[in-house]
C-alpha cells in the first residue's frame, strides 16, 4: 500500500509518484535541489546542500543541484535597459522553479527571499529559512567612499525601484540611470564608466566571497533595505513529509520571525517590484522591532513608520504597520512618474 510519502498531489490534482524506500536521500536516490543558474543562486544552492550534508551526515552525492532556466532571466538579459517594472513583477524569477517543484522534477527549491511573492502556489510551502546574512545594501564605487561623498550631477546606476526612489528622495541632485545584470555584469559596467556608483546586496557579496568589492555597508538609517534581503528560503511540496523532516534542522527561528514581520507588511502593502518598499525587522530580547518605508517611484515623497511587538505577534505587527503607512499615503502614491 502506498503511503502519503509515496504519493503526492500537485496543484492541479494530478498524482506524483515517487518511490520513497527510505527517509534520507542517498547517492542512488538523491534529493534534487532546484535553483537558478546565476553565480549567486548557485552559491545559495551549495550552501543549502552543505547544511543538509552536515545536519544529516550525508555525502555530497546524496544531493543533486538542478539548474532551471527561468523566463525572467531571458527577459532580463534581452531587454537590458528596460526597467524591471516593464518586464514583469510577482514571480518574475521563481515561477518556472515552482512549476518544476509541483511537477516533481525537483524536491526543494532554493530562493533569495527578496525575490519571493508573499503568496505561495497551492500545494507549496515556504517554511524553512537559513540564518540571515547582512541585510544591508553595499555601496560600490571607484570614485566615492559613500553616498555623502557623491558630488552633484554624479551618476548612480540601479535597476531597483526602491534604491532609485531612495536616492532621488535623499539626493535629488544626483542622476540615476538603469543598471541591470548580475553582480559581475554590474561591476563590469561600473568599471566601464556607465555610472559613478551602484548598490549591491551586502549578503550577496558575502556569499560570493566578494565583500572587498564594497566600500562598505550602507546603514539602515541611511538606506532601509528591501524586505527579506539577505535571507534564503527553501520551498517544498506541502504533502512531502519526508522533505519537511529533512529540512527541519536547517530552519533558523530568528530569521523566520523577522521575515514574518517584514513579509506581512509587504503583503499588506500589496508589494511587488513595481512598488518602492523597504523594511527591516530586528529581534531585541523578547520583542521584534520593525521599520517600514514607502516612496513615490520618482522619489518625490517618502513615508516611514516603525513599531514593536512581542515575538509571537511579528506578523500582526507587519500588517499593522502596512495599514498605518497606507492610511497616510494619498491616492496614486505608487503611480509611476518619470524622475
Amino acid at each position: 500500500m502506498s503511503s502519503a510519502l509515496d504519493r503526492l498531489t500537485d496543484n492541479r490534482g494530478a498524482a506524483i509518484h515517487r518511490p520513497m524506500t527510505r527517509t534520507l536521500p542517498s547517492p542512488d536516490a538523491p534529493l534534487r535541489i532546484g535553483t537558478r543558474g546565476s553565480p549567486l543562486a548557485m552559491a545559495q544552492a551549495h550552501e543549502t546542500r552543505a547544511r543538509l550534508m552536515a545536519a544529516h551526515d550525508l555525502p555530497e552525492a546524496a544531493f543533486e543541484i538542478v539548474v532551471i532556466k527561468v523566463k525572467g532571466d531571458d527577459r532580463f538579459m534581452v531587454a537590458k535597459d528596460t526597467p524591471l517594472k516593464e518586464i514583469g513583477n510577482k514571480g518574475l524569477f521563481t515561477r518556472e522553479i515552482e512549476d518544476a517543484l509541483l511537477d516533481g522534477g525537483i524536491d526543494i527549491a532554493v530562493h533569495s527571499m527578496k525575490d519571493m511573492p508573499v503568496e505561495q502556489p497551492e500545494g507549496l510551502v515556504l517554511d524553512c529559512f537559513l540564518p540571515r546574512e547582512d541585510p544591508r545594501d553595499a555601496f560600490v564605487s571607484h570614485k566615492a567612499g559613500g553616498i555623502a561623498d557623491l558630488q552633484p550631477g554624479q551618476v548612480v546606476g540601479s535597476s531597483s525601484l526602491r534604491r532609485r526612489a531612495q536616492m532621488l528622495y535623499r539626493r535629488p541632485d544626483l542622476k540615476v540611470v538603469e543598471f541591470r545584470g548580475n553582480v559581475q555584469t554590474r561591476l563590469k559596467k561600473l568599471q566601464d564608466g556607465v555610472a559613478d556608483c551602484t548598490f549591491l546586496a551586502m549578503a550577496g557579496l558575502n556569499r560570493l566571497g566578494m565583500a572587498e568589492v564594497a566600500r562598505g555597508p550602507v546603514a539602515a538609517e541611511e538606506m532601509l533595505p528591501a524586505v527579506s534581503q539577505g535571507a534564503i528560503g527553501i520551498e517544498r511540496r506541502g504533502a512531502d513529509a519526508a522533505t519537511e523532516a529533512l529540512l527541519g534542522p536547517l530552519h533558523d527561528r530568528d530569521t523566520g520571525i523577522r521575515l514574518a514581520a517584514e513579509r506581512a507588511m509587504l503583503a499588506g502593502l500589496d508589494g511587488s517590484c513595481e512598488t518602492p518598499i523597504a523594511g527591516l525587522a530586528v529581534i531585541e530580547g523578547s520583542e521584534v522591532w520593525l521599520r517600514g518605508e514607502i516612496l513615490r517611484p520618482d522619489g518625490s515623497e517618502c513615508l516611514t513608520d516603525e513599531g514593536r511587538a512581542a515575538i509571537g505577534d511579528a506578523a500582526e505587527l507587519g500588517a499593522e504597520l502596512a495599514r498605518r503607512l497606507l492610511a497616510r499615503a494619498p491616492a496614486g502614491f505608487f503611480d509611476w512618474r518619470a524622475a
